[in-house]
């Protein structure tokens, strides 16, 4: 499947006042991105939405950016992989990851040995009938363990808020061959203030959440650094802001490091309006990112 250099990474499709999911997923592929990514963390029917973005579309793959293991289960996942994919052939890349235990204990589920989960749920993807292969599905990966279970089990990681130090080392641990494709979200504003301000906006539920904490520790943060809704330098590492070149080279830093694919996701303080003027912008990018 090919995916291109950049795509968009999405929380609106999710939001029911956002609008018609074909007709946002239409309007992403005339502008030219590789292809679309649709959040499924907090469960509920994110098929239903990747099946109205594909149906409104032509050629733009579609990807579960991701399908929470804990909130679904694999012969639901393999039925629906099947559905899809046979609707819209090559077109449908199921993204799997295990979430974080304050959002999955609320459902009354304990969370633990999410390594072993997540092996569990790709081993019933194996024996579905009909599977869903290893090179149809690919794991939200930050630690070197998934990493390594991505490279072994899957056709490659997508991490969600690293910086490109993360890329790099996630690359040496996939090696030549697995898909990398880091999500970096994105504020379309050249004011240092406003945009900060989006940023901690939306990084706020994530600075609560010890799996994404702790890859921030690991790459050379500090607790200073996560203190008071993230420091400037947090803030700048994980948000790219600026004019659609500013934003284009922090694109380029993810592909230098070994990236295939980066989905930007675009922060406006709100999930309940597609943001398609800054789509519109960021489209003027695409050709210094050829396939």
């Amino acid at each position: 499947m090919e995916l291109g250099k950049v795509g968009i990474w999405s929380g609106e499709f999710r939001s029911p006042e956002a609008g018609d999911a074909g007709e946002a997923a239409a309007e992403l592929e005339g502008l030219g991105f590789g292809a679309l990514w649709i959040p499924g963390g907090a469960g509920g029917d994110v098929f239903d939405v990747v099946t109205r973005a594909l149906d409104g579309t032509q050629t733009l793959p579609v990807a579960t950016g991701i399908l929470n293991v804990w909130m679904h289960d694999a012969t639901e996942a393999a039925t629906e992989y099947a559905r899809i994919s046979t609707a819209h052939p090559d077109r449908f890349l199921l993204g799997l990851g295990v979430s974080h235990a304050p959002l999955v204990e609320r459902t009354d589920r304990h969370y633990e040995h999410p390594l072993s989960v997540m092996r569990h749920f790709l081993d019933e993807l194996d024996a579905a009938d009909p599977p869903v292969g290893k090179a149809d599905r690919v794991l939200a990966a930050l630690g070197p363990k998934m990493l390594e279970l991505a490279r072994e089990r899957s056709a490659g990681a997508h991490p969600y808020l690293t910086t490109p130090d993360h890329t790099r080392q996630a690359r040496s641990v996939l090696g030549d061959g697995p898909l990398l494709a880091p999500e970096q979200m994105v504020v379309v504003d050249s004011d240092p203030t406003t945009a900060r301000a989006v940023a901690r906006k939306s990084l706020a539920r994530y600075l609560n959440l010890p799996n994404y904490t702790n890859n921030m520790l690991r790459y050379g943060f500090t607790e200073a650094d996560l203190a008071d809704g993230g420091s400037d330098r947090l803030i700048d590492g994980h948000v790219a802001w600026g004019d659609p070149e500013a934003i284009a080279g922090r694109i380029r830093e993810h592909l230098d490091a070994g990236a295939d694919h980066v989905c930007i996701q675009v922060l406006t303080g709100s999930r309940a309006v597609y943001p398609v003027a800054q789509w519109r912008e960021l489209a003027g990018i695409l050709p210094e990112f050829p396939s």
